[in-house]
């Protein structure tokens, strides 16, 4: 019922943080202690939820339990999946308290939220200029590598961003 009505009646007396159930109080609490006891054999990189572990194994096996009932896209995590489904449901749960604008995603969400605010949470390292969202910064980043992945089967001139590329190819109809 919690998760109708958004009721969090149990809080982390370390940060104030909210939560849903009591479980998920006693998990975020190993973040303030530091308990990491699940680890990945592969790498040895640690989580402090099993579930998080056993969804990082899949990144080294490749393994895609989840698929998508309407188109047959595999996941590798259920949450993915649903994050997917919306795709073809045209669902949009997430809007923004500023404008109203709708996303299916919360990260796309959040994302948006900083065009509001301003915020800008990714520095280039190279020039020290800042971005709203890492792929601004990674397509930035090929000004000062000189990286252009996107080649013209036709003329052969090459591009470092797709939307550069895509407009260039009209020009070959």
């Amino acid at each position: 019922m919690r998760s109708h009505t958004g009721e969090k009646p149990y809080s982390c007396e370390t940060c104030g943080k909210r939560f849903r159930e009591r479980s998920h109080v006693l998990y975020h609490m190993r973040v303030h202690r530091g308990e990491r006891p699940y680890s990945c054999e592969t790498c040895g990189k640690s989580f402090s939820r099993r579930s998080h572990a056993l969804d990082h194994v899949r990144t080294h096996t490749g393994e895609k339990p989840c698929s998508c009932e309407t188109c047959g896209k595999t996941f590798s995590q259920r949450s993915h999946l649903m994050d997917h489904v919306r795709i073809h449901t045209g669902e949009k749960p997430y809007s923004c308290a500023t404008c109203g604008k709708s996303f299916n995603k919360r990260s796309n969400m959040l994302g948006h939220m900083r065009t509001h605010t301003g915020e800008k949470l990714c520095s280039c390292a190279t020039c020290g200029k800042s971005f709203s969202k890492v792929s601004y910064l990674l397509s930035h980043m090929k000004t000062h590598t000189g990286e252009k992945p996107y080649s013209c089967q036709t003329c052969g001139k090459r591009f470092s961003h797709r939307s550069s590329f895509m407009r260039h190819l009209k020009t070959h109809k």
